[in-house]
């Protein structure tokens, strides 16, 4: 089995060489990741200048490297059309420092990694580790390590990719399959004078906590929150259906 992997807090990253530890045992890795930290960058990709990539070595890992001086997504996308020589059969992107929970992922260089594997047509999972202060990844590594082989054995749907958020302590409760929760923010800009006067801005923010869906369904959010591991099937395909029935009368606008 061929392993791309990939994340957005760089080539270097602890979550990234824990990764690429445990995945060696399951067949042969290849990374292709952003040479610095890319956090936060969307699905954004490089068009008003070359994209360059380096080969590179991850110390204390016989794999092949390369250090990309783009975004995630460029990484995955140059990955598949140039510097691998045979297509992967699973892109794994990751292991995030911090969580990429409910509206996040739209946010997340993390899952725009794993979506544009997806959009070339393989399997994808986007792995966090759901805490900026834990900073133990071996709960995060054991559970991908053990969790690939079983959903390599499943049917997942095509242009379906997993977000998996695994809470920061020791021993998660368990797993639970969610969906996404709405995660929004307060206080996100923190206004500020530079020496000249000069205002601006630094981009911050605190979660609003949550409230439960009334429909029994549980989100990632409250999965987390609960010491569960998260794991959110995603599509590529952002049609409300519903709405499409409601506006037909507006076919005939004119």
């Amino acid at each position: 089995m061929r392993i791309l992997v990939s994340n957005d807090d760089g080539i270097h990253a602890r979550g990234l060489r824990m990764l690429v530890g445990g995945l060696s045992n399951l067949g042969e890795v290849f990374v292709v990741a952003p040479d610095r930290e890319r956090s936060a960058t969307g699905h954004s990709i490089t068009v008003h200048r070359p994209l360059r990539a380096k080969k590179t070595r991850i110390p204390g890992f016989d794999v092949q490297s390369w250090a990309v001086d783009g975004t995630p997504a460029d990484c995955v996308k140059l990955a598949i059309e140039d510097l691998l020589a045979d297509p992967p059969d699973l892109v794994v992107s990751g292991i995030n420092q911090g969580p990429n929970l409910g509206t996040d992922v739209l946010y997340s260089g993390t899952v725009s990694a794993a979506i544009e594997g997806a959009i070339n047509g393989f399997p994808s999972i986007a792995v966090s580790l759901a805490s900026y202060c834990y900073q133990d990844f071996s709960p995060a590594g054991a559970f991908i390590r053990e969790f690939i082989p079983f959903l390599l054995r499943a049917d997942l749907p095509r242009n379906t990719l997993l977000n998996v958020n695994v809470p920061g302590t020791e021993r998660p409760l368990g797993v639970k399959i969610t969906r996404l929760g709405n995660r929004r923010y307060v206080n996100i800009f923190e206004k500020r004078v530079d020496p000249r006067g000069r205002i601006y801005y630094w981009v911050a923010g605190e979660p609003l906590e949550a409230q439960e869906d009334p429909s029994g369904t549980e989100t990632d959010v409250e999965a987390v929150k609960n010491n569960y591991i998260s794991i959110t099937p995603l599509q590529l395909d952002l049609t409300d259906y519903a709405a499409i029935e409601q506006l037909r009368f507006l076919a005939d606008f004119k």
